[in-house]
């Protein structure tokens, strides 16, 4: 059964307050510039109090020796050099100088750390930063866990900085999705997918919240952190400095991979095969040089129109599936009904050849960067696999998710502890899991269809057509989603008008006059 989190174990108290004051404190500077400077000195704060800790148990250790950096590297703590920790900068906190100190700061650490090579944001020192708020800012990281053991004060801050990760994100809007996606979202796949043991992927990671979930599921279900290797790619520089970061604040080893030119030109992990992928990829990516990918060993079910990255990154990672693989991916709801440009013959080859395993429909408003309404797509290599699991071969699921969730604020929806634990519950009693009871449809909400009843709906997979929705409940849709829903339609329609506009004027200049 899904574990129902207890909200006050999952939220500190204080992080809602830590946030405000530290939001007074920015001044005229953009959110997207500001984010760098607090999250920097949050990861500067704990591979301090990381090192230190490290420092006391070597110091009381008569055969250790606390100044060889070796002894920190075993146990996957950072080396921090004398200049670097956060007692020498706290004490130089009100100085003029403090910016510079925080760049010396960071290229030591870089200097003395292979893996945080580029990692660490390095211009504190520049004119319109105001040094004054600098050092308020180090006055508020330094309070940070301070009354709790070394362990649990680094806890803390790594759920700090991903609480402002998600406060940054909030802030920036449209932009913030980019690097970030909202945390039940998250944990609604990793509840669904239980990444126990074995390889964990995502190929367009972003600030690497979904390995962040998967091993607190790991942990909070009696496993061990190691028994997960994490592998990703990132093709924005920027977000992935935050991802590895965000891992590293965590104690979370893994492969996190950038080039900028992204998992589709430039595929970092070719050969890997992972036992399960969580990924939110770009809704509706039309720039993705798709003109330049025609012939690739990963479009095994069809090849992806140019101007729709939708169905390339479903194929990229069922390509990336280990045998007994599964994978949650977040896409536009278009997808699922979409029959341009070669996308409905694509998606009637993923359901024939049953790599097709769950589809929910998600309500409207949980996103940041959009109001496109979402779906999750869940993938699988085999839909036999034993091991506790019944023979599901020629079956789908579908949940209508669409009603449940509460609002945060005025924009923004999220699901709830119940929320999660309902569809994931939902999903795991009908793949047969022994630890759930029975699965059973729920009309309105959950139903399993065979291939043939899929057949009857032309391969459409979008769950109001399968869960028996009555037509009073598809009136309680709320106008804004159904406003989005058209809209998303409208502009994917005028963008393929537009793409095929050119391909006409490009063979017209090919005929002879």
């Amino acid at each position: 059964m899904a574990k129902q989190a207890n909200n006050a174990g999952t939220t500190l108290g204080f992080e809602a307050q830590l946030w405000a004051v530290a939001n007074k404190l920015h001044g005229n500077m953009e959110p997207s510039d500001y984010k760098h400077v607090v999250l920097g000195l949050i990861f500067l704060k704990y591979i301090s109090d990381a090192f230190e800790s490290k420092r006391a148990d070597l110091l009381a250790d008569e055969l250790a020796d606390p100044e060889d950096p070796e002894e920190y590297l075993a146990e996957n703590v950072f080396w921090v050099p004398k200049a670097a920790r956060w007692s020498h900068l706290q004490a130089r906190a009100k100085l003029p100088t403090i910016g510079k100190d925080i760049d010396d700061a960071m290229l030591a650490i870089e200097g003395r750390n292979a893996s945080l090579k580029g990692v660490l944001p390095k211009d504190y020192a520049r004119p319109a930063l105001n040094k004054v708020m600098l050092g308020e800012l180090i006055d508020l990281v330094s309070g940070i866990g301070m009354a709790e053991v070394a362990d649990r004060s680094r806890d803390i801050l790594g759920r700090v900085y991903e609480y402002f990760l998600g406060g940054f994100a909030g802030a920036e809007g449209k932009r913030g999705g980019e690097f970030y996606t909202p945390r039940s979202v998250v944990r609604l796949l990793v509840e669904m997918l239980e990444p126990y043991k074995g390889r964990v992927y995502d190929p367009c990671c972003g600030s690497g919240g979904m390995f962040v979930q998967s091993e607190r599921f790991v942990e909070e279900h009696g496993g061990r952190i190691g028994d997960i290797a994490i592998y990703g790619q990132e093709s924005n520089y920027t977000t992935w400095r935050l991802a590895k970061m965000n891992l590293a604040v965590r104690g979370i080893d893994a492969d996190i991979r950038w080039n900028n030119e992204g998992s589709f030109h430039k595929d970092e992990l070719p050969d890997l095969k992972a036992n399960f992928i969580l990924a939110n990829p770009p809704f509706n990516f039309s720039d993705w040089g798709g003109g330049r990918l025609r012939e690739d060993a990963r479009w095994t079910f069809g090849v992806p129109p140019v101007g729709n990255a939708n169905y390339a990154w479903l194929q990229h990672i069922h390509h990336h599936l280990a045998p007994n693989g599964t994978a949650g991916v977040v896409l536009a709801n278009g997808s699922m009904s979409t029959v341009t440009s070669g996308e409905g013959e694509i998606r009637r080859a993923l359901i024939e050849a049953d790599a097709v395993d769950c589809m929910i429909a998600l309500p409207g408003q949980l996103f940041y960067s959009t109001q496109i309404p979402a779906c999750l797509w869940f993938l699988t290599r085999n839909k036999n696999p034993g091991g506790g699991f019944r023979d599901r071969r020629g079956e789908v699921l579908f949940i209508d998710a669409r009603k449940i969730g509460h609002m945060v604020d005025r924009t923004r929806k999220e699901f709830s502890d119940e929320d999660i634990a309902r569809v994931a519950d939902t999903y795991h009693a009908w793949r047969g899991a022994s630890d759930v009871a029975a699965y059973l449809d729920e009309p309105g909400f959950s139903k399993f269809a065979t291939l043939a009843e899929i057949r009857e709906q032309d391969h459409v997979l979008t769950p109001g057509r399968y869960v028996g929705a009555a037509p009073s409940e598809e009136d309680d849709v709320p106008f804004e989603e159904r406003f989005a829903e058209l809209r998303e339609t409208l502009t994917r329609q005028f963008d393929e008008s537009e793409e095929l506009s050119a391909r006409i004027r490009q063979k017209l200049k090919q005929v002879p006059l």
